[in-house]
């Protein structure tokens, strides 16, 4: 989606941007010894590669990624989607016009065929904005019943008849949020996601524009909200078990 969204001017909060190398430096802590979900020693937290197939000890995946180049973004999500599409899971991707051709690209470079993936069903790419709007409400808050509607039926309608293949998403409705200056209906759509995993099986994938990503109490939040952050080369690193 080639079309951004305004950034909010009544909003007093100070934002501070935090380049690549700090959020980096944050992801190696969480990498200290420490116990993994459902283990009993402690045991030191690698990076995994999305080259493999993404799964949390809990059986859900919800990865991160801050970019500053959307090139750069759309390799790693080309990779992360079209790795799922050649292992024969399903697809979906929520984004910009802009980052959606640019994923389509990385795709078509793989050798997939995009048209015929979508034409039987097997990829399904929305408008992040158009999507957004489908369960927002008037006071800025996504509402969650509307949100497990819109989403829990994307997920079930691609699924239908191939209730055997995984599937794997990736969503930057969060992204306009931040753009707009509503920290805390992203902050919310982020645990709907979570909640939305407990009900269906789906590794998600989320992208951040580091130009949005602000110091602080957020950064905790978006931490908290996410089980794995996704560097730029692809490989990912276990922060901690979604909520």
């Amino acid at each position: 989606m080639s079309t951004k969204l305004p950034a909010s001017q009544n909003s007093k909060t100070y934002f501070e941007q935090i380049p690549v190398e700090v959020v980096k430096k944050i992801a190696r802590l969480d990498e200290a010894p420490g116990k993994a979900p459902g283990q009993t020693g402690a045991v030191p937290i690698k990076a995994t590669s999305l080259r493999t197939r993404p799964k949390t000890d809990a059986g859900h995946f919800h990865g991160v990624q801050f970019y500053n180049d959307p090139d750069g973004l759309c390799r790693i999500v080309g990779g992360f989607i079209g790795e799922g599409l050649e292992q024969g899971a399903l697809a979906v991707v929520i984004a910009t016009p802009d980052h959606t051709a640019r994923i389509v690209s990385c795709l078509q470079q793989r050798g997939i065929d995009v048209d015929a993936l979508k034409r039987d069903g097997h990829l399904v790419t929305l408008n992040a904005s158009d999507t957004l709007q489908l369960f927002m409400t008037d006071d800025g808050l996504p509402n969650p019943g509307a949100f497990r509607h819109t989403l829990g039926q994307i997920l079930t309608d691609i699924r239908r008849g191939r209730e055997h293949c995984t599937i794997r998403a990736y969503g930057e409705m969060v992204d306009l949020l931040w753009k707009d200056g509503r920290e805390a209906a992203a902050i919310r759509l982020e645990t709907l996601w979570n909640q939305l995993g407990s009900t269906h099986d789906f590794a998600l994938l989320c992208g951040y524009s580091m130009g949005n990503f602000y110091k602080g109490a957020a950064l905790d939040e978006i931490k908290a909200q996410h089980s794995h952050l996704v560097d730029d080369e692809g490989d990912s690193a276990a922060l901690r078990a979604a909520m």
